[in-house]
């Protein structure tokens, strides 16, 4: 078993015992507490009472809930079954609403029908404060659990147990304004007792609202605001991400899933788009730890993105070699040309069906383009291994020093390398040329020196010279 299994089987197993403990200490303090009552006749008692019983039927909730909720995505549920914990937190504060109607409603009625008689004794009253006890250690368990592991339905057991201690209290409180004011012959405060069960009824009543609404949004999806925007403020600090387009996060218990889709440069490579959606990813984790993330991308042309930068993004991705670039301006209409090298082992009809193909996707990524011209070179298939590499050929080394001459700008021609192919005879040198020489006048240059070569020495195939300048050449 892998150590992140072993983890999560970990906290599965903290949440089921720490549930389990709250339904153990529900049960029992429910029990104490309806014998109470019956034994005094306070409502306030049996008010509590229910209420514990209604946390009894809470934490049972609970405690079934987070079994289910730690079971791993299936087919039927591809998102968990995390959002059982929040219909159980749902269900809870519906029976602690109720729970709190009933108890107004005998209240008043005693109120007003004057029908409030209590037997004072003291073990009801040690019943309360040992609730009060239980209560407190079981809500700081429970809301120390449900922090670490983000259980809703723990956090609203520990919610539970923390109102009964207040409710607890101010029965405690009623019991002893009654035992006061039929000591002290007051009969004013013999209402104390049921007053005081109101009063804890609304605190309550107040509190489960809020809870219900943080309940249904959790199962509506709903997500604070701060939340999405810590995510994308998160992925738009990654660097080569143009924008965020859409982000959307939901919630299934304690677990959180986020659908981004990113605007990334058109011109991007497979591998740069890959480790673009890593980047992401760890933004978004870096807003919420351990999140699933998808992450979708479109292409989009960046701002200060040229015709030659889209043109050669279509190359790319058509994971083809273009050269001899240029756009052609012609009575306001836009030309691109181009030389694209495909298999030399590729039949003419496939080769049009992909340069067509290539074609329409550069005009639709250059709209401002009205035309697009390819010629189309063969690329050898396999790699030529020359028959002989002639080191010193004088008649092409002086025809080459010759033509240089004939540029005030060649400064000098070096390593020049004359190899032989089978019927090919290919040229290799370096040129150096002033460094201030602007990257037009070094086309034309190197251009004008291979056209002069080959008219000197037409056997030569193919010549690739390399310009430097002359700093570079100095070192």
């Amino acid at each position: 078993m892998s150590s992140g299994a072993t983890a999560i089987e970990a906290i599965s197993a903290e949440k089921r015992q720490v549930a389990l403990h709250s339904m153990l200490a529900a049960a029992v303090m429910t029990l104490l507490k309806i014998a109470a009552g019956i034994f005094s006749g306070s409502l306030g008692i049996l008010s509590d009472a229910a209420h514990s019983a209604l946390d009894l039927a809470g934490a049972t909730l609970t405690f079934f809930s987070v079994r289910v909720s730690d079971r791993p995505a299936d087919e039927d549920h591809p998102y968990g079954h995390g959002k059982v914990e929040n219909i159980s937190a749902f269900l809870e504060a519906g029976l602690m609403a109720i729970s709190c109607a009933w108890i107004i409603w005998e209240a008043l009625s005693r109120i007003y029908s004057h029908s409030v008689e209590l037997r004072h004794s003291l073990w009801p009253a040690l019943v309360l404060l040992a609730s009060i006890g239980v209560d407190y250690w079981r809500s700081r368990q429970l809301r120390e659990v449900a922090r670490r592991t983000g259980s809703p339905a723990l956090a609203t057991d520990a919610f539970h147990f923390a109102s009964d201690i207040w409710a607890t209290l101010a029965v405690l409180i009623g019991l002893a304004a009654s035992w006061m004011g039929n000591r002290l012959g007051l009969p004013g405060l013999r209402y104390a007792d049921p007053f005081a069960a109101i009063v804890v009824s609304l605190m309550i009543l107040r509190i489960t609202w809020h809870l219900t609404r943080e309940t249904v949004g959790a199962l509506t999806d709903q997500i604070p605001v701060e939340t999405r925007q810590r995510v994308v403020h998160e992925v738009e600090g990654v660097d080569g991400v143009l924008a965020v387009e859409q982000v959307r996060v939901r919630r299934s218990g304690a677990a959180f899933f986020a659908d981004l889709t990113l605007a990334l440069p058109s011109r991007s490579t497979f591998e740069h788009t890959g480790e673009l959606v890593r980047a992401a990813t760890d933004a978004v984790h870096r807003a919420l730890p351990q999140a699933d993330v998808v992450v979708h991308t479109v292409p989009r042309q960046a701002q200060a993105e040229s015709i030659f930068d889209r043109v050669r993004a279509v190359a790319a991705r058509n994971n083809v070699s273009v050269h001899e670039l240029s756009v052609q301006s012609h009575h306001g209409r836009l030309r691109v040309e181009q030389h694209v090298e495909l298999d030399e082992n590729m039949p003419l009809l496939d080769a049009h069906s992909f340069i067509t193909g290539m074609e329409q996707e550069i005009l639709r990524e250059t709209p401002e383009v009205d035309a697009v011209l390819t010629h189309i070179e063969s690329e050898p298939a396999t790699i030529e291994q020359p028959e002989e590499i002639i080191v010193e050929d004088r008649r092409i080394e002086l025809a080459l020093r010759s033509a240089a001459e004939s540029f005030p700008e060649i400064v000098d021609v070096h390593e020049l390398v004359v190899r032989r192919a089978h019927e090919h005879v290919d040229l290799s040198c370096h040129c150096t040329l002033p460094d201030d020489l602007s990257m037009q006048r070094v086309h034309q240059v190197i251009t004008g020196l291979e056209d002069r070569l080959k008219i000197e020495c037409p056997e030569i195939s193919r010549v690739t010279i390399h310009p430097e300048p002359v700093t570079d050449n100095t070192r």
